[in-house]
Order: C-alpha cells, then structure tokens, then sequence
C-alpha cells in the first residue's frame, strides 16, 4: 500500500510473451492512463483446427479503452506489430511510435484491415524521446536483433526508470553499421534504473550470440559449391539475413528471384528504406529464371518454419504452380525452426528430399543464428542497467527462470524479482515490486478468413470433428410420441465396428426408450378442451442424450452429434393455432 501523498504504483500488466514464445504484449498504467508497448501474435498449434492467428485475450484493454493514450512499438517482427490491425477493430489507439521500417509494415497492415483511421503512426529515431499522458516519457535506445531498426525503450515515470529491452541480441559487427547504444543505457543505469524488464528467449544457452556476421562464409560456401538451382529460405523479417543472402548471390553471379508476399512485401520497404541496396537487375521474375542456366539461378522463399500455405511447403509438395524441384537443386534452410514447428521442417525437408534436392540445413552448416541474447548478453544488460527491480519476460517457465537465477548471479537479489505469468499485475512502487492481482488473459483465435474470431465452443467442436468424426441423425415424431419415419442416420469420419444396420437400430432403439420412457414429461394437456402442448425442445436434448450414451457406449468414441427432429405442424385438437413445421438442429 502507498502512503499518502506517496508517488501512485505503476502496474506493468503483460497480456502475452509469458510461459510461451510470440504474441508479445505489455501493459503499463498508472491511475487513469495506459500505454501499450507491442501487441504481437502468435501461430497456431496442431490442435486449433482452421485457426490462422492466436492472439492475447484483450478484455480487460476493451474495458478500459478510454484510458488509452498510445501504444510504443519495439520493432517490426510479427510477434510485436502482428496482432495491432486486429486490436484498432476494437478499440482506438491514439498514436503509435515506432521504428521506421515497422511503422512502413504497420502501415500497409491497417490499410489492408481497414484500420488506419483508428490511429496515428509516429516514426521516431535513436534517442527520441516521446510523450505519452502525464505520467510516461519514453526513449528509443538502439539495439541489435535479428530485424533492423530495432529498439530497447526506456520509460520513465512517476515510480523511476523502467527499461524494457524489447528483443535483443549483443552484436558488435551489426550487418547495418547500427551499433547498440550502450552508452545510453550505461547513463541510465549510473542515475539509477528502478526495474528491468528483460527478453528471455535464450536464457538457457551459455555464452554469447555470435553476430549475424557470423553465418556469411557458410552460406558463402554453400552458394558456391551448389552445381545447379539454389533456392533459399529464411525468416521474411530478417533483413539482414536477406541483404547478406543478396550480397552473396551477386558475389556467386546468380540473379534472384523472390516468391512470397511477406518476403516480397518486406524486401520493398527495406530497399525503400534503405535497410537493403541491391540493383534493381539482381531481381529478375520467374519466368524470366526458366529462361537461364541453373547454375545462374536462385530463388529466395518463405516458409523456412513449415507454414502449410507458405511457398517452400507448396513446392515441396509438388503444389507450387512455377517452381517444380528437380535432380541437382540446392535448397538451403537459413532458419532454425521454432519451438513446436520441428516436424513440421523435417516433413519439410523429407519431401525435398525425396524430389531429388540437396538439402543444407542445421547448426554444424553455421548458416544461422539466432536474434536473441544467450547468457553473457543478458549479463551485459543487467551490468550495464544495475536495476533495483528485475522481471524477465519473453520465454517460456523455464526460460524466465533461469533468466532470474543469471540476474541473481550479478547482483540483483531474489527477492527484488518475480516470475509472473500472462495476466498478472505487478505493483512497482519506489519502494517495493509484487504481483498484486490478475486480470483477464487467455488467447482469441481468429479463423483462416482472418475475420472471424473462434470461440471456445467452435473450437472444441473442431477438435471433436478431427478426433472422432461426426453422426447426423434424422428423424420425425407426431402428436402420439410415435417415429412416423425411419431414423436417417450419416457418418463421416467416424469409426465404427458396427455394421450400418446395427448403428441403425441401436439408434432407433434410443429414439423409441425415450419415447416410450419419457414423453408424458414433455406432452401435457393444456386446459379443458385437451389441448396437447409438447415442448419439442427438451424432448430433443432428451433424445441427444441418449443417442450419445448409446455411441460412447457401442461406438467407444464420442462423434459429434447433429440431431434433426422434425415436428407435425398442427396440434390434434379442435382449432388451436398452428404451430408450424419446425426443424430444429442441435450440435452437442
């Protein structure tokens, strides 16, 4: 609790980035003020059938949206800027600072959405300082990582000095000449640095991240002994990776063509921006490449992690309508694969395989590094901060914890930190730091139309579908509680030993027990005249029940059940008003 007239806690509450890689999104708010700092997205796990986005669960920034005041923006990867288009849909942002090349992505995304009016983007440059509400001023510090124009931020506030290091690595030969601005962060750290909020994401590797330097005489090597086609994949964000793979195709005197829009896309704004210099005639068409020798060929694609619609996957698949793999190519993976995407490489990989490719990939080729600081860059960070407060993010549980036992190595002490989760609200004060309540977390699934949101009940339906297939069941009750047509009974993608027969009259035989059972419960007489009522809806949910005892019971699954129960359309007696042809479906 603060004392009176004491200086107001700052609540710093991340909605995404916590126990997980992706969808990096943080709070931070102060009475009536909020500011967002990146609002990413994460993909979808095997299980989420037809779902194309994960994004954080936003209720409570819904709720709160009248205390917004702008968001800042770390740098352009999907998993910081990817979920921003969707958020403006539900409520405004007044301004967004950014980097300029993510600003240049952004742009095109919330033109695309429909968006754009809902905000305001704002470039800025090392050292910007901006101004957001009364109670927050934030500086852009540069740093290095696998995307160019990125920053570490530092916040300040009523409570002190909050620096969020965004994602980061420790290059000391940046590709760009951009060097990370440790003379700024060292200031900071000399007038005293209240918390450090920190990227987890390598915090189990020991040692330091090599430069992205590093992976140019492997690929150099690889271009240059590839005899016939090459064709290279890697992250479409990484534009230094992509400016180092152009250097070395017209060192190896191949032209370049590129496939996939975000590749594509991306290779625009940074040769816009002047992130990538190239000549225009590096960069020739497909159809054009048929048209040359192989060895003076290379194609630059995405779907270095296995992405099902991505162009690497579709022309290993033999789905790609320009690019067929044949006997001598050379295909070069320049990406690891993210946590959850393994299998999803390897089967990758195997199809290339199979098709007759030379297939380069793994860490013993040094064709890749990664974006993020392992051990000793952390160490430098904390060095170089000297917080009072420490709390790591980006990573997963085991990540984050050993993240706080490396801060615990240099000095910062164990109880002045604390491992949180998506949704806990961390009370800083001058004084103190502690999780001081929870709000509203989980994620929110938006479908392959990349419109529609995918609640928890369609999904569970979806998951059912994929594991045990569906039963659509068919039938017509009269007045008497009698079936006056045979039950239809259909099956897709169920498994069954039952002959179809027997599935028939195990159905027909729920059907009539509930008739025969149950139906004075559900058709009463109403007033003098018997008048019949039948309440049609409970007598199918009735019915439903027992049709899927009977499959888990003689099935041994549990199908998803669409019962249709067709009703007569006017009561037996006298002139009652009609009640209509009803059909009513029920998923369950």
């Amino acid at each position: 609790m603060t004392q009176k007239n004491a200086s107001p806690a700052l609540k710093i509450i991340p909605l995404g980035g916590l126990h997980e890689i992706g969808k990096n999104t943080c709070v931070f708010e102060i009475d009536d003020e909020i500011i967002l700092l990146d609002a990413g997205l994460a993909f979808p796990t095997d299980g989420m059938h037809g779902v194309n986005i994960v994004l954080p669960d936003m209720t409570y920034l819904r709720e709160n949206r009248h205390k917004i005041k702008g968001m800042i923006v770390t740098h352009g990867h999907e998993d910081h800027i990817g979920g921003i288009a969707f958020h403006l849909k539900q409520f405004d942002i007044p301004v967004i600072y950014g980097p300029r090349l993510a600003m240049s992505l952004l742009k095109d995304k919330l033109n695309e959405a429909g968006v754009a009016k809902r905000t305001e983007l704002r470039t800025v440059g090392p050292r910007d300082v901006v101004r957001l509400g009364k109670s927050f001023f934030v500086e852009f510090i540069r740093n290095t990582h696998s995307m160019a124009d990125s920053f570490t931020v530092a916040i300040r506030t009523p409570v002190g000095v909050v620096i969020h290091t965004g994602d980061f690595k420790v290059d000391h030969t940046p590709v760009d000449g951009e060097y990370f601005d440790f003379q700024r962060l060292a200031e900071y750290g000399e007038k005293g640095v209240q918390c450090l909020i920190s990227d987890s994401t390598n915090s189990e590797v020991a040692g330091s991240t090599p430069s992205e330097r590093a992976v140019i005489p492997g690929l150099d090597r690889a271009f240059s002994q590839a005899q016939g086609r090459l064709l290279v994949t890697t992250f479409a964000s990484s534009v230094h990776r992509i400016n180092i793979i152009l250097e070395l195709a017209k060192k190896n005197g191949r032209v370049v063509s590129v496939v996939g829009r975000s590749m594509l896309n991306l290779i625009a704004h940074a040769r816009t921006l002047g992130y990538i210099k190239c000549e225009d005639s590096l960069f020739q068409p497909l159809h054009v490449l048929q048209k040359l020798s192989d060895e003076h060929v290379l194609i630059l694609t995405t779907g270095s992690q296995g992405e099902p619609m991505s162009a690497m996957t579709r022309i290993a698949n033999g789905e790609h309508r320009q690019v067929k793999i044949r006997e001598g190519d050379t295909v070069v993976f320049s990406a690891n694969p993210i946590p959850g995407n393994t299998i999803a490489v390897v089967n990758t990989i195997d199809k290339l395989m199979m098709k007759g490719a030379k297939v380069i990939y793994g860490k013993e080729h040094g064709i890749h590094v990664s974006g993020h600081g392992c051990q000793e860059d952390q160490k430098l960070m904390l060095g170089l901060t000297r917080p009072k407060f420490f709390l790591p993010v980006h990573g997963e549980h085991r990540m984050l914890v050993k993240h706080s036992q490396t801060a615990q190595s240099v000095g910062v002490p164990a109880e002045n930190m604390v491992i949180i989760d998506n949704g806990d609200v961390v009370e800083l004060t001058e004084t103190t730091m502690r999780v001081a309540g929870k709000v509203p977390s989980g994620i929110e699934l938006v479908d392959t139309s990349r419109s529609g949101v995918v609640n928890n009940k369609v999904l569970r339906e979806r998951q059912q579908l994929a594991g045990d297939g569906i039963v659509t069941v068919a039938t017509a009750i009269d007045w008497a509680g009698t079936v006056i047509a045979k039950p239809q009974v259909h099956l897709s993608g169920v498994v069954t030993s039952l002959e179809r027969p027997k599935l028939q009259t195990a159905v027909e035989t729920a059907i009539n027990g509930v008739l025969r059972d149950r139906w004075q419960e559900f058709a009463r007489p109403v007033g003098t005249d018997g008048q019949l009522e039948v309440d049609w809806v409970g007598l199918q949910t009735q019915i439903e029940r027992e049709i899927q005892r009977m499959m888990r019971r003689d099935l041994q699954s549990n199908p998803l059940l669409v019962f249709l129960l067709q009703t007569p359309n006017e009561p037996p007696v006298r002139e009652a008003a009609p009640r209509g042809r009803r059909t009513a479906v029920i998923a369950s």
